[in-house]
This record gives structure tokens, C-alpha cells and sequence, in this order.
């Protein structure tokens, strides 16, 4: 294809050629897509009506949910459409978009888990300063910087893909992946979007030395205390939360360190669907299986649904 030809269309890659592989990946993926909006949904609903999680962690949960909703919703969709369209065509529009929806939603998500832990760190080492810290007020700050930081940051690294001449449209992943998409640069600008995803490891790291600085604290903190019971209630609040931030880490890694070839194998794609989809599968059951007001809570919300369609029956 000439370096000059206008995309109008990538294509995707198809996860097999066999049609019974793509019908059995099809409803895999719409197995997981509907357990991870069913459990952030129920997350969602039980954080916003019981009055009891109106409190900064769960909004910061409620915040985290959304966004992992959202995740799910940018890449799985299409991948579905593909294997069960046989259809591997995606607009340029559409490519550009799910980039930056995705970084948008991910960087987001990150943002929330870092600003979590800090709500931990005051929570736990400084509880007499928690209410004048952390607020309703601060609360929305600190997530409202994080969001507009995580649109610019999306912004920046989807023009820097973008900027570039395209050799070819095809991709070898099942969603637009900037690295993928750097292998079909013709020109010399692609080495500015590297530039931009060494700066952002940079800083993924440096959030991730924060993290551990703050457990550590935490942790020395929560050994300290007395009370069996005191203990175990400030375990089961972070043991969640480090969890799902050295799982998302130990995904990122296994998909980006391994050499990346020129075609893309059965290995880049589980790495793909590991940090793409699972980490968001994933957070609802771990924070309401370590949680127990939230497992209460959210038991007694499938226990009304259950019980509100029983009476409609029976009426």
C-alpha cells in the first residue's frame, strides 16, 4: 500500500479462521462481558442506594466500577461483532476512538487506585486528620483531576499514533493496540508515541513505588494495633485494593516485557485478554469477597431482585 493512501478501514485480527472456534470465542467473550457489567453493576447499584458505603471508599469503589464498565465495553463488544460477523473491519474513526476510550478508562482506573490507597494510607496511620483530609469535597477533587489528566493523557497518545503514515491496515490484535498499530508506521514519527509510552512507564512506575511506600506504612500501622478485630477490619479494607493494583501491574508486564514479534501469536493474545478484560472482571469479586458489609449488601440486593420477581409471578 503507498505511503500516501488515506485508511479509511483497519482490519482486526480474527482470534481463528475456523468458524466453530469463532462461535465458541464469541460467546466466551459474552459469557465474561456479561459477568463483569452484571457484578460492576451490582456494585454500582448497592453503593449508590445504601446509604451506609456514602462514605469516601466506596465512592472511590463506585468510581472504580464504572470506569472497569466501561473498559469491558470499548474492546469486547467488537471483538464479539468480528468472530460472529466474520467481519474484521473497523473504521479509522472507530480505531481512534477505541484507543482513546480505552486509555482513557484504564489510565482513570489507575488514577482512582492510587488516590484509594492514599485514602487507605490517611484512614489507617492518621485517623484523627481522615474527615478534615479526605471529604466530600476533596473526594471529588481528587478524582475529578484524575479524570481530566487520565482525557489528556488518552489525548495525547491517541494523536501520537495517529500522526503517523500507515503502511498497512492490518493489525495483529482484536482490538486497536497502540503498539500494534506502531508496527504499521511508514514514517519516523511513531518514535514520538515511543517516546510518550517510555515516559508513561516512567510514571507508572513511580506511582507503583508510591503504592508500595503507602502499604508499607499501612501495614507497620496495622501491625501496631491491639484489637485482633481492629486488625482484621483494616486487612479486609486493603488487602483488596493491593490485590487488584499488583494484578493490573503483573498483566501490563507480562504483556509489554516479552519482544514483540512481527506477527502476533496465541501468547500476545492471552496477554491481551488478560489486562484488557480480566482485571476488570476480576475487581467486583475480589473487594465483595474480602469486604463483608459489601458481600452482605450485595447478597441482599440479588435476595430483593429475587424475591421482587417471585412476588410479580405470583401476582
Amino acid at each position: 500500500m503507498n505511503n500516501d493512501t488515506l485508511m479509511s478501514t483497519f482490519l482486526l485480527m480474527r482470534i481463528s479462521n475456523v468458524r466453530e472456534l469463532q462461535i465458541l470465542h464469541f460467546f466466551l467473550f459474552l459469557v465474561l462481558s456479561l459477568m463483569s457489567v452484571t457484578s460492576n453493576l451490582l456494585i454500582i447499584i448497592a453503593v449508590a442506594l445504601d446509604y451506609h458505603f456514602h462514605t469516601p471508599m466506596y465512592f472511590f469503589l463506585f468510581n472504580l466500577a464504572m470506569l472497569d464498565l466501561g473498559s469491558v465495553s470499548v474492546t469486547v463488544p467488537k471483538s464479539m461483532a468480528v468472530s460472529l460477523m466474520d467481519d474484521t473491519s473497523i473504521s479509522y474513526a472507530g480505531c481512534v476512538a477505541q484507543v482513546f476510550c480505552y486509555l482513557f478508562f484504564l489510565t482513570s482506573g489507575f488514577c482512582i487506585l492510587v488516590i484509594m490507597a492514599h485514602d487507605r494510607n490517611i484512614a489507617i496511620c492518621n485517623p484523627q486528620q481522615y474527615e478534615r483530609i479526605i471529604h466530600k469535597g476533596s473526594c471529588f477533587h481528587m478524582v475529578a483531576i484524575g479524570c481530566f489528566s487520565s482525557f489528556f493523557y488518552a489525548l495525547l497518545h491517541t494523536v501520537g499514533t495517529f500522526a503517523n503514515t500507515f503502511c498497512s491496515n492490518t493489525a495483529s490484535q482484536f482490538f486497536c493496540e497502540i503498539p500494534q498499530l506502531l508496527k504499521l508506521s511508514c514514517s519516523d514519527l511513531y518514535l514520538v508515541e515511543v517516546g510518550l509510552i517510555v515516559l508513561s512507564c516512567s510514571t507508572a512506575i513511580g506511582c507503583l513505588i508510591f503504592i508500595i511506600k503507602t502499604y508499607v506504612q499501612i501495614f507497620a500501622t496495622v501491625l501496631r494495633i491491639p484489637s485482633a478485630h481492629g486488625q482484621r477490619k483494616a486487612f479486609s479494607t486493603c488487602i483488596p485494593h493491593l490485590t487488584v493494583v499488583c494484578m493490573l501491574i503483573f498483566c501490563g508486564i507480562f504483556a509489554y516485557a516479552k519482544p514483540r514479534s512481527d506477527t502476533s501469536s496465541a501468547l500476545d493474545v492471552a496477554f491481551a485478554v488478560t489486562y484488557s478484560i480480566i482485571p476488570h472482571l476480576l475487581n467486583p469479586f475480589i473487594y465483595s469477597m474480602r469486604n463483608k458489609d459489601l458481600k452482605n449488601a450485595l447478597w441482599k440486593l440479588v435476595n430483593f431482585r429475587h424475591s421482587s420477581k417471585t412476588i410479580s409471578s405470583d401476582l
